[in-house]
């Protein structure tokens, strides 16, 4: 069989996977796969640095398929190819990540081959990926992760880190704002190690594109500063193969090629038609579209031998050899520079370097105390001189969330000075997250930073990090009220319970700057979970853990922080953030009456949880009802904690444009409103302060 003619079969293989897969499924979108099997066949077999017997080879090319929903196109690949499988801690299980039976099994319960690319569950995927946009908005963190790991660890004669980074779209993703915001990102930091791939077949689900997407797709990009190519076929392999090559020989821009094809490419029927686009077939067109590609009509999941070993012959072959050069060369280089050699391991565990956490600030009782944001910004500065692949930044917020990193070699992360670990996004906040993703995909620990109301431009990404298992950091600042006069529009309400309502994400809220460093110090060693930290405007008190409990309460999501003296407590006051300070002080006017009171601060409802239930009784002892919760922030939730007989001082509207103390006072929030409810959550009405 000629070179050619092996081609054409291993292209066919992959569409008809698809075709049969979402047909068995009764459930998938083969058309983008249809369209694009000779793409991705080329990308793989002829380009990619990629080795199928270790997928999590630190200098592999990296393949994102933004438009998710083709994710046969990838099953099919990893199958065909070899890949193997790797768990959680990064070790070879010795077998297929995705087998035949998988794909027999496409969309169902358990099956590797799983809707859309699921990160972590199936090995080969690189991201998560589904929500238009969101890959190709990712890649530009792996890309800026790779351009800083180069300048961070390549010597001359030791180009560690060279790989690229190849991302296929489709219209979708290109309508989607988050793509444009990580366009313009990647075109203004010259990431020429990026390549987008465009799948210009024209069809959404509602029709032609000319219903909705008529924009000059090269002008944009060229306005962005990217090199746009063009290929007219997509079935022409040459000059797919052509246009990688070019943007592989570029210099200081990235690159979008657009691809034009045909949706459900071989179907006598749907073809250029939305019927293709998310539905099977149908049994008859199944078997016109197989005697259109030559293909046995009757046949189902069909992989000829000579496809694997076609594989074998190319990526395989190529794969391995790329990686063996690289692990010669990382051997050399471990000799030469041991301690680089040292981090790159660590980073590629996971891992923190040996005293990580020394220095970090231990700040003294100070009853004008510090904003948890100040707090905040002094323990990243440490964490980062420890840590030298932590990095981050804000979105246009830096010096407002307190997150610039102001030590000497800290720099800015630019197209000139990649090596920089402030990482300015621009009012970006949806790609900013996006890039923390793919930042942290490439295993550098990264944080992102914006005020808490603006979480909610960030929430698509926050929510992948967490279904992707990623220790992505999110630094959210001014997360109540103390946004005073700004009004209602900056004073987050319901964003607390929303950030807690993402499963897998841990949620802290801080009452004083020691228990900031405790919330880092928590959050640093998280591995497998992302989590993010609310932090005040304002400035806190800076309790005396001489009198209070010590802030490393907060390694347990909630503790007793202060107690009744002469018996057991009669009543419960739970808080988070800056709302402590309040209760302390409803605290003493209770004490001071003879009532016996606990302080609970509870920083995370998350990591409280967890804890044995021993603990979670000691602290909230299932006898003692009477529990009043306090937060600026939606009540929704605190329910679980204070129970029926218990009250919930929080938010159940917005707020309003004021001085924070008018605003406390209008809401409730001062510590004689909170000795008011304790008095009738007691029944004692009678008792009055004095």
């Amino acid at each position: 069989m000629t070179s050619e003619k092996l081609d054409q079969l291993a292209i066919n293989t992959i569409r008809t996977l698809t075709i049969d897969a979402v047909q068995q499924a009764n459930s998938g979108h083969p058309g983008a796969a249809m369209a694009l099997a000779p793409l991705v066949y080329v990308l793989w077999n002829r380009i990619m640095r990629f080795d199928p017997k270790d997928p999590i080879w630190p200098n592999r090319d990296r393949f994102v398929l933004s438009n998710g929903h083709a994710s046969m196109l990838l099953w099919s690949l990893l199958y065909l190819t070899g890949t193997r499988a790797v768990n959680a801690e990064y070790e070879s299980l010795g077998k297929p990540s995705v087998t035949i039976d998988d794909i027999r099994r496409f969309r169902q319960l358990d099956s590797k081959a799983p809707g859309h690319p699921e990160y972590h569950w199936v090995s080969g995927v690189e991201t998560t990926t589904g929500p238009l946009g969101q890959g190709i908005a990712t890649s530009v963190g792996m890309a800026i992760a790779r351009k800083w790991l180069a300048s961070r660890y390549n010597r001359p004669g030791f180009d560690i880190f060279d790989y690229d980074i190849y991302a296929v779209c489709g219209d979708g993703c290109l309508m989607e704002g988050v793509a444009a915001e990580a366009a313009s990102l990647a075109g203004h930091l010259g990431l020429d190690n990026l390549c987008w791939i465009y799948d210009n077949n024209h069809i959404t689900i509602e029709g032609n594109t000319c219903i909705t997407f008529t924009e000059d797709v090269t002008a944009r990009f060229l306005g962005y500063q990217w090199n746009v190519l063009r290929v007219g076929d997509a079935n022409d392999l040459e000059r797919i193969e052509d246009a990688l090559t070019i943007f592989r020989k570029t210099r200081g821009r990235p690159t979008l090629i657009i691809l034009d094809s045909h949706i459900g490419y071989g179907s006598p029927h749907k073809i250029d038609t939305p019927a293709i686009h998310g539905e099977p077939l149908g049994e008859e067109e199944v078997r016109l579209t197989k005697r259109a590609y030559g293909w046995p009509e009757d046949a189902k999941f069909l992989v000829p031998d000579e496809v694997p070993r076609r594989f074998d012959a190319g990526i395989g072959a190529r794969g391995a050899e790329a990686r063996r050069q690289w692990e010669k060369l990382f051997a050399a280089y471990h000799t030469q520079f041991a301690e680089l050699a040292r981090e790159i391991d660590q980073m590629q565990r996971r891992a923190l370097p040996a005293g990580w956490d020394r220095n970090l600030p231990s700040f003294p009782a100070d009853p004008e105390g510090l904003a948890g944001r100040v707090a905040s910004g002094r323990v990243l500065n440490v964490l980062a001189q420890n840590i030298p692949w932590l990095m981050g930044g804000s979105a246009d917020l830096g010096p407002s969330n307190k997150t610039l990193l102001t030590f000497p070699e800290a720099g800015d992360f630019e197209a000139a000075s990649p090596g920089g670990r402030n990482l300015h996004f621009g009012v970006r906040e949806h790609a900013m997250a996006a890039i923390v993703n793919g930042l942290a995909l490439s295993k550098v620990r990264a944080f992102g930073a914006t005020y808490l109301i603006f979480s909610d431009y960030a929430r698509p990404a926050i929510r992948l990090s967490a279904l992707m298992e990623l220790p992505a950091v999110w630094v959210f600042t001014h997360d109540a009220m103390g946004d005073g006069e700004d009004g209602p529009t900056h004073q987050p309400v319901e964003h607390l319970i929303s950030m807690r309502a993402i499963p897998g994400l841990v949620v802290l809220r801080p009452a004083d700057a020691n228990e900031v460093v405790e919330a880092y110090r928590y959050i640093l060693e998280l591995g497998h979970q992302p989590a993010v930290i609310a932090l005040s405007r304002q400035p806190l008190p800076t309790f005396d853990r001489r009198k209070y409990a010590s802030a490393a309460g907060v390694a347990r999501g909630a503790y007793i922080m202060a107690d009744a003296t002469d018996g057991a407590p009669e009543i419960i006051l739970i808080a988070s953030g800056s709302e402590v300070a309040l209760v302390v002080e409803a605290h003493e006017k209770l004490t001071s009456q003879g009532i016996r009171c606990r302080i609970v601060s509870m920083p995370s409802w998350d990591i409280f949880e967890r804890q044995p239930q021993s603990y979670r009784d000691e602290v909230l002892p299932p006898g003692l009802h009477a529990r009043i919760a306090v937060e600026q922030g939606s009540v929704l939730g605190w329910e679980r904690y204070v129970g029926a007989a218990g009250r919930i001082v929080g938010m159940k509207t917005f707020g309003a444009s004021a001085p924070l103390k008018e605003l406390q006072r209008k809401f409730g929030f001062e510590p004689e409103r909170v000795v008011e409810v304790a008095m009738e959550v007691l029944g004692r009405n009678e008792r009055k302060s004095r």
